[in-house]
């Protein structure tokens, strides 16, 4: 029998990720009630209910959080949220969700461009928006201080609005509270950190390997090890590049976090494996470790998380090309 075509490569991760469908149908119907399940984790036959997004003991920490960022890219989703809100500013979901549209509109404005690239009526409407994100998340996380959601939502208007390093810490330590290994949160903060937001390499990396190791074995937070380095890569030019590139600490402390999550037996396959598998197969494409990418490209198919290739120009071309060259590795190495 011949071999079957490959599928075609998606940015679409619904297919990896079936709930997302019933998310976005039930924000485009309005059904507030559905979507709070899906952020929640509440069982369908049961009532719903307006409680915060704190740990979730049903499924894996940080699932609510990273469901409403995803929820705040659907159309429907800023109109059904400050709706939802006036009628009840103590609903914890819909607060959090509205703070999430509000940083995406401020950050749509400003662009991901560098500083020096970005105008100055763009910057002002740009702090205005996430001023008034602000405000609705600083509510949230007064009504239910357990609204993990809302504090990590509340570490990205903390670096769009310059608040420094230690407001964002402050932050991060209150969402630890309810949550040590909140990912969501851990990324947000890993961010911060980094050298083009004030950070510098050694809090970078040492704040990935210090969350990265606190996680139970087999969770995702493995990835803020791959983020971190791929932070530091992207730094780096010319011969200090090459030079990062065929490290071998750096290749072996990249190995050896994804043995201990995405590959790890008892690895999570709850929402967030497929950008997991995503930022370790781009990781170790860039820096050549082609061999080690392989069975994180055989984890997610055809399945493309465009977020974990966006510094590369087209990250559809990208994965395709990096995935060539690791499956001919993975055959060599037999």
């Amino acid at each position: 029998m011949p071999a079957a075509p490959p599928l075609t490569l998606t940015t679409d991760l619904t297919t990896g990720y079936p709930e997302l469908v019933e998310l976005r149908a039930a924000l485009d119907q309005a059904d507030w009630a559905a979507a709070s399940r899906l952020f929640t984790g509440q069982p369908p036959g049961e009532p719903a209910q307006s409680p915060s997004v704190g740990t979730e003991p049903t499924r894996p920490s940080g699932v609510g959080t990273e469901l409403i960022w995803y929820a705040s890219s659907v159309d429907a989703a800023h109109d059904v949220a400050r709706r939802r809100h006036e009628a009840d500013p103590t609903d914890g979901p819909a607060a959090a969700l509205l703070g999430a549209c509000l940083i995406k509109q401020a950050w749509a404005v400003r662009t991901s461009l560098r500083a020096e690239h970005v105008s100055r009526d763009q910057f002002r409407e740009f702090h205005r928006t996430l001023r008034d994100a602000e405000r609705v998340l600083i509510d949230a996380t007064a009504y239910h201080p357990d609204n993990c959601a809302a504090w990590t939502y509340r570490l990205v208007t903390a670096r769009g609005l310059e608040l420094g390093r230690s407001e964002a810490r402050r932050r991060y330590d209150r969402l630890a509270e309810t949550d040590p290994h909140h990912l969501p949160g851990q990324r947000q903060l890993l961010q911060q950190l980094c050298p083009k937001w004030g950070g510098s390499f050694e809090q970078m990396h040492a704040f990935a390997r210090e969350a990265a190791a606190a996680a139970p074995a087999g969770a995702l937070n493995g990835r803020l090890v791959a983020e971190a380095h791929t932070e530091h890569w992207l730094e780096l030019e010319g011969r200090a590049q090459r030079d990062y590139c065929a490290d071998p600490q750096v290749r072996q402390e990249l190995r050896d976090a994804a043995a201990r999550s995405v590959l790890h037996p008892d690895a999570e396959q709850s929402y967030g494996w497929v950008e997991a598998h995503n930022a370790f197969a781009m990781i170790f494409s860039v820096i050549g470790d082609h061999a080690a990418a392989a069975p994180h490209f055989a984890a997610v198919g055809n399945l493309v998380a465009a977020d974990a290739w966006a510094y590369l120009k087209d990250p559809v071309a990208a994965f395709g090309r990096f995935r060539e060259l690791a499956t001919k590795a993975a055959g060599e190495a037999r």
